[in-house]
């Protein structure tokens, strides 16, 4: 499993805002020239995040986003299965059409969902609070 730009971007942004507190609305370019992020790639990130509920949006002039609830609610797992489509490591463990028609017969299918169920039992394992003690 590689985690994408987006997803690393997401987290970065996450743990931005939860420094700032959840009070105010941050301007989308403040949190994209604080991130080095390009404004066009951060607003495709921040409608993820707020259409999946992770963040408030305000549109027009006072606007921005700011988190929903306290760094604590937040699971790195949570942010990066929105943004990422989910932490499958393999392509043939995941569900829908990208689904291996050989996954009822296939020898190795149980090493790879253990696989997948460790690095879920990791990344919700971890909150937003947490990374920023680790700061």
């Amino acid at each position: 499993m590689i985690v994408s730009t987006k997803g690393r971007y997401a987290l970065r942004v996450m743990v931005a805002m939860a420094q700032r507190g959840g009070d105010e609305y941050i301007p989308i370019k403040e949190i994209a020239e604080q991130e080095g992020i390009s404004l066009k790639y951060l607003e495709s990130i921040m409608t993820i995040l707020s259409k999946g509920g992770l963040v408030d949006a305000v549109h027009g002039k006072g606007g921005g986003y700011r988190l929903n609830r306290p760094p604590e609610k937040y699971t790195v797992g949570s942010i990066l299965k929105l943004t990422e489509g989910g932490l499958s490591a393999v392509s043939c463990t995941s569900e829908g059409p990208s689904a291996c028609s050989r996954s009822s017969c296939c020898e190795t299918r149980p090493m790879w969902d253990k696989l997948d169920a460790m690095i879920d039992d990791f990344f919700e394992g971890i909150t937003l609070a947490d990374l920023l003690k680790e700061k």
